[in-house]
């Protein structure tokens, strides 16, 4: 029956909502009269199609997309290099966020499937910057603004960054989402000398090497304190987004392997605190691949890289944990869980810009089940 139109705000508020709508909704009513929770629930129903991907030229065409919605996703993560800013001025990263809005296939995703982001360095402020970018609070709040972050939110407020953790689903089929932020407190990388960079480019080696300082950080000590909180909080798939790899190891470019003091306390984290059903997934690096670990880890982990959503290069640098062989064209990642099992399955993918199957890999979601 058609609404009466003497009551327009309540033909409004009866008309369908998007899932955001209901999260931030929710989000309110948990934080009435208090802070701000370092989570924010984002649906209660599970989810089991999660897309992501990294490194999208906002000015050149995106067809990518069309892609992406094909597979149905209930959410996607933006992993970094979202835009390329590399600017120190606000307004033209402000300018260059409106670009990417007005993308058609981002149009599309945004009023079908709930939106996360974390950043790199190219939309943070500069190529392969970190803790001494001067415009960085600013780049946070254009970040923020851009993707709809409330004005109530913590993420606004902490310190550190723009990480952020969300839970989905009930008990069961909890997915705990953590975006960490590799940017905000990251030490200087370590260089190699002009003789070894020259060396190493002939090998698609890059210049950067291991710190020996130990004081080199990736994170600052409020984000690993909020890091261990959440890795203590219960869930049953645990997906760690971090804008450059974690597993990656021997490729020169800009990975945790260059602060090795760093990777090693996020795998003494998982193991103190029990952390169960951990997969990274990661961009950057402008090709997609699985990497895999099993030596000197509480259980095998795996890392899934999907980079570029529309920039990708033809080098693969050497990496001693690559499971299998790179990809080099326009590519998302997927991941879809089988919650009908008693022991689910996590199938982890690589699409390409025709949706079509790239490289594939499932694991069983319990502790120490992985194959």
């Amino acid at each position: 029956m058609a609404m009466s139109r003497k009551y327009p705000l309540l033909e409004a508020a009866m008309k369908p909502k998007p899932k955001l709508f209901w999260a931030s909704l929710l989000t309110v009513l948990l934080t009435a009269g208090c802070a701000a929770p370092e989570w924010m629930v984002r649906r209660v129903a599970p989810v089991d199609v999660i897309a992501f991907g990294s490194c999208a030229q906002q000015d050149l065409p995106q067809p990518i997309w069309d892609a992406v919605l094909a597979s149905a996703p209930d959410l996607f993560i933006f992993l970094g290099d979202n835009i390329y800013g590399d600017t120190q001025d606000v307004a033209v990263l402000r300018e260059k966020y409106a670009l990417l809005g007005q993308q058609a296939g981002y149009q599309r995703l945004k009023a079908q499937a709930d939106i996360l982001a974390t950043w790199d360095d190219h939309d943070y402020g500069a190529n392969d910057i970190g803790v001494e970018n001067p415009i960085k609070v600013e780049s946070k709040t254009a970040f923020l603004d851009f993707f709809g972050e409330p004005a109530y939110s913590h993420r606004r407020a902490q310190e550190g960054g723009v990480y952020a953790a969300y839970r989905y689903g009930p008990e069961g089929r909890r997915v705990q989402i953590l975006l960490l932020d590799t940017r905000w407190d990251r030490s200087p990388l370590n260089r190699v000398t002009d003789e070894q960079k020259a060396f190493r480019a002939a090998q698609d080696i890059g210049p950067y090497q291991a710190t020996t300082d130990p004081e080199a950080r990736i994170l600052g000590e409020e984000q690993w304190r909020w890091l261990e909180a959440q890795l203590r909080a219960p869930a049953d798939l645990r997906l760690i987004g971090t804008s450059i790899p974690f597993l990656q190891d021997g490729t020169g470019w800009e990975t945790w392997a260059n602060f090795p003091a760093e990777r090693a306390r996020l795998v003494r984290l998982i193991e103190e605190t029990q952390a169960n059903g951990v997969i990274f997934i990661t961009g950057d690096t402008h090709r997609a691949q699985f990497s895999k670990v099993t030596a000197g880890v509480p259980y095998p982990l795996w890392e899934v890289d999907s980079s570029g959503l529309t920039q990708n290069s033809p080098r693969v640098a050497p990496d001693k944990n690559r499971l299998g062989a790179a990809f080099t064209d326009d590519n998302y990642g997927l991941i879809k869980v089988d919650w009908s099992k008693a022991d689910p399955d996590v199938t982890m993918e690589i699409r390409d810009v025709n949706n079509h199957l790239v490289m594939q890999n499932t694991v069983r979601l319990t502790v120490g089940a992985s194959q």
